[in-house]
């Protein structure tokens, strides 16, 4: 019989709840593994096992790599995966900029107070839409430039809140005994702020990087020329155009259309996939900390 004055959640699970939330987490991480499971296994399927199976291959009976080797022949998914590195890269850094630069100045009291944030967040929540957005990357001169991939990310309204909640949290009667030490605001946000910051700039930063990387839009949008086009449009065209997209990966023989497009996939999930572990840790202390107020 239970304590009464213990609460109920320290109590230990019964044997049936302790079942059902297993098989539960068994069937969540089959419905995530089995796709990519197949995906997978697709691109190393040789042409007889994908003829037999009519499209995916769950496991493949004699695993080849043809499908990489196909791709990796010719120049188009080097070139994509350098253009996806780079917009990626040089996006990520420059987000996370604008976002710190902004969420730090909207954390501090401001002139008319909360009025002002307030206006702020407000405008946000509006997209400006997809011809107005069109005409000012071509005013700007950025069409078929990298930069039109990159500009118009830089900030995103969700990452601000979330950074702006953390830095409020920072206790205020540290940034003024740094202030009172005669320390600037660029040296507070540099020598205080950031280093305490670690766990909300690694998961803002995530989002912005796989908001980069997993982004085909606006290239279908603003780039015209095929050396300038990320991964992400590559594959893109690979699954809308099927075997007609292998025809430009410069080689003479290609593999079944499924298992390059499978190849493709692997391809461009693996850097993000390499990259999430090392971040993982601080998901839940940088998005719920941040979180907590507002």
């Amino acid at each position: 019989m239970r304590d009464s004055q213990r609460p109920a959640w320290k109590e230990r699970p019964s044997a049936l709840y302790q079942s059902v939330k297993a098989v539960i987490l068994v069937l969540f991480s089959a419905s995530i593994l089995v796709p990519i499971l197949l995906v997978v296994s697709t691109s190393l399927a040789d042409d007889r096992q994908l003829a037999q199976a009519g499209g995916f291959v769950l496991w493949p009976e004699r695993p080849t790599f043809k499908a990489y080797e196909t791709i990796f022949a010719g120049p188009m998914v080097i070139s994509s995966l350098g253009v996806s590195a780079f917009i990626t890269i040089i996006g990520t850094v420059l987000a996370l900029f604008v976002t710190i630069t902004m969420a730090y100045a909207t954390s501090r009291p401001v002139l008319f107070g909360r009025p002002v944030i307030l206006a702020v967040l407000f405008t946000l929540l509006f997209a400006p839409g997809l011809i107005p957005s069109f005409l000012m990357i071509r005013q700007l001169g950025l069409l078929d430039s990298l930069w039109s991939l990159i500009l118009p990310g830089i900030f995103g309204a969700f990452n601000f809140v979330v950074m702006r909640s953390f830095f409020m949290n920072i206790p205020a009667e540290l940034i003024e005994s740094a202030r009172i030490d005669g320390a600037s605001d660029w040296q507070i946000l540099w020598r205080i702020v950031l280093p305490l910051s670690k766990a909300v700039i690694a998961v803002v930063g995530l989002f912005y990087a796989v908001a980069f990387w997993n982004s085909f839009f606006n290239a279908l949008l603003y780039i015209n020329d095929h050396a300038k086009w990320p991964i992400q449009l590559l594959l893109r065209n690979f699954v809308v155009q099927g075997s007609g997209a292998a025809d430009g990966l410069g080689v003479s023989s290609v593999p079944p259309s499924q298992s390059i497009q499978m190849a493709v996939v692997v391809v461009a999930l693996v850097p993000i996939l390499l990259v999430y572990p090392f971040l993982q840790k601080h998901f839940t202390k940088g998005v719920l900390t941040g979180a907590v107020k507002g």
